[in-house]
């Protein structure tokens, strides 16, 4: 048996016969199933693509050959097999080993996504190079049968078959993404799984077909045509062969023989090859086998023996729970109201929604962009759309958001999931940007609770707001078990509220930050100042009102968001002070900085640039000397 954590490079791989790979292959699964349940991970996806990482390995020559791990969570057989497999108990943790392909980890990661249908459009680009440099090396994207509902896959798709690029697409199809495929794709690709003896008998008759004596280009051409109406009859739409592309499989995914021999074929071949790998998602574990909803895609840790997950101590809701729910109730009594969500069905909580309304509740795939502008043209039919998207996946509808919502003025409600740090997915889902994107368009409202009973009126107020759209910002996790009002009442839009009285100075924050605020506040009446804390609940607009008010008393302000600085909330507060022309008091901020925020524990990420009660109640006690001083001094 191999000790994978003495594993340095992938070159020995090249020596093993189909026996050792498979052996090697039940080591690798039994590796992943371990760490994982103590740290949490990808463990279905990764699971399901041991065999053709190890074939991949075996045949090719990374990194001189390109391997290009689409979305990036089916890369940790990748990391073990190059080197990583001694850090995986450190796997998604703070200063630990990344759960996507990290270049600064390895040579062998060539490409970093932690968003879907990206590799394809890479690749390409990766093989352009290849060829203008006149370099000789493979370059093959592997990517999900559910990112292909990514317009950007698609694209990229029509382009390299286009320009006839030499590239092997390793397709790794097994029905799900996150949560179970859906589209026309989908059912193109079941269509193919299912016509598996096209690329034999196309063999016999290619066998045939050079048999016939060469008595003309008449029976030559003809010959050609029987073979291309063979397409047809056994592979419907022959999709991927219309777009330029030469199709292998479907292949087994987990037969080391049926990969091997199909991919040598690929490597012989000219121009742009289609392989069409099926595989079995979480296979080797039985929990994850029979997965049916994506609950096993991404998970916290879990007993190997059971399956079950070690469950949270968190009594209070969930928040996407407690979102999702909130808008079925509203649902129930009106019947404009519509869910949309772009493969995250399970993650947002939107499955009691769909049961209860399937015919208003719809899963377009990996599909932001589409999913924002059928938001849109329902909205212009007097339909109340909710979008239930995450913060970090909104980035990719930014034009859909403006040109076709906010310019058009539409009543499209967002719920914006997993807004501000989320941990252990890292610097590719930290959603920390929406505000700054989101905060410029005209027309646009933007608004974050405090807790789970403002969070539930939040929701009221957007499906009752008709002036145009709304957002809702939520995080990820559960909230901080608040009682809530039975009855919903909309929250009048751009008013803030006073949570804490004071007159020293004032910390003006929101969502996540608040706990802190009050701490810190906590901290400075120990010292003597009395500091107001204030829950600046809409973002976009600002209660100039209280802000008027602010100003007039003449106390320094502190902003403080789980956001970005450039172009943030403090941003907004700064540009209202520079137009009403106030400089009497000084305005600090408190946020994310200019850099990309890695992975880890929240508090822990937080503690690294300085947003912890301790040091706010330090910078606020810093402003408020300086400030005296200074008056005293004038």
């Amino acid at each position: 048996m191999v000790d994978l954590t003495k594993i340095n490079n992938p070159s020995f791989i090249k020596q093993l016969d189909n026996e050792q790979l498979k052996e090697l292959a039940t080591n690798i699964r039994s590796f992943l199933i371990e760490k994982l349940s103590v740290t949490g991970g990808h463990i279905g996806p990764n699971l399901g693509v041991v065999e053709l990482t190890l074939i991949l390995h075996k045949l090719f020559d990374s990194p001189n050959d390109k391997f290009l791990w689409d979305v990036g969570h089916q890369a940790y057989v990748h990391k073990i097999l190059t080197g990583r497999a001694n850090e995986f108990d450190t796997l998604r943790q703070y200063k630990g080993l990344c759960g996507f392909p990290k270049m600064d980890e390895s040579v062998h990661d060539v490409w970093e996504a932690g968003h879907s249908s990206t590799s394809l459009s890479a690749a390409m680009g990766m093989a352009v190079a290849r060829d203008i440099k006149g370099e000789d090396n493979y370059v093959l994207p592997i990517i999900g049968d559910g990112a292909l509902t990514g317009g950007m896959a698609l694209e990229a798709l029509n382009h390299i078959g286009h320009e006839k690029t030499n590239m092997i697409v390793i397709l790794n199809d097994n029905e799900m993404s996150i949560a179970p495929n859906v589209g026309a794709l989908h059912s193109i690709l079941g269509k193919l799984r299912t016509a598996g003896k096209y690329n034999s008998v196309k063999d016999e008759l290619e066998y045939i077909l050079k048999k016939i004596p060469a008595v003309g280009g008449k029976v030559a051409t003809a010959a050609e045509r029987v073979k291309d109406s063979l397409k047809y009859l056994l592979v419907s739409g022959v999709f991927f062969e219309e777009l330029g592309f030469t199709y292998l499989g479907p292949v087994d995914g987990h037969d080391f023989v049926d990969l091997e021999r199909n991919l040598n074929y690929a490597k012989k071949m000219e121009g742009p090859i289609l392989f069409h790998v099926i595989t079995k998602k979480g296979k080797g574990y039985r929990p994850a086998e029979n997965d049916k909803i994506g609950t096993w895609h991404g998970t916290g840790p879990y007993k190997i023996e059971t399956g079950d997950f070690v469950k949270s101590t968190a009594s209070a809701p969930s928040w996407s729970g407690l979102i999702a729910d909130t808008v079925s109730e509203i649902a129930r009594d009106d019947k404009r109201v519509v869910a949309i969500t772009p493969a995250m069905p399970v993650g947002s909580k939107l499955e009691a929604f769909a049961e209860e309304f399937p015919d208003r509740f719809f899963d377009v795939g990996i599909a932001e962009q589409h999913a924002t502008t059928m938001a849109a043209g329902l909205a212009t039919q007097g339909m109340k759309p909710f979008l239930a998207i995450y913060s970090t996946f909104l980035q990719r509808s930014y034009d859909q958001v403006l040109h076709d919502i906010s310019r058009q003025n539409l009543n499209v409600v967002f719920g914006i999931d997993r807004a501000g740090l989320v941990g252990a997915d890292g610097e590719t889902h930290q959603g920390v940007y929406d505000i700054a994107f989101l905060r410029h368009m005209p027309n646009l409202v933007i608004m974050m609770p405090k807790d789970e009973n403002e969070g539930q009126h939040m929701v009221k107020t957007a499906m009752d707001y008709n002036d145009g759209p709304i957002a809702i910002r939520y995080p990820r996790g559960n909230g901080l078990g608040v009682p809530l009002d039975e009855t919903l009442q909309p929250i009048p839009i751009g008013t803030w509220e006073v949570i804490r009285r004071g007159t020293d100075a004032a910390i003006l924050t929101f969502g996540t930050s608040i706990p802190m605020a009050l701490e810190a506040a906590d901290l400075l009446s120990e010292k003597g100042l009395e500091v107001m804390v204030v829950n600046a609940r809409f973002i976009k607009p600002l209660d100039t009102h209280m802000l008027d008010n602010l100003f007039d008393q003449e106390i320094p302000i502190m902003t403080v968001e789980e956001a970005v600085l450039a172009g943030g909330f403090g941003s907004a507060v700064l540009e209202y002070a520079h137009d009403v022309s106030y400089n009497a008091a000084p305005i600090e901020r408190m946020g994310i900085p200019d850099q990309f925020i890695e992975h880890g524990d929240v508090p822990q990420l937080l503690a690294e640039i300085g947003m912890t009660a301790e040091n706010l109640a330090v910078e606020v006690h810093g402003v408020v000397e300086k400030y005296v001083l200074k008056r005293e001094n004038v």
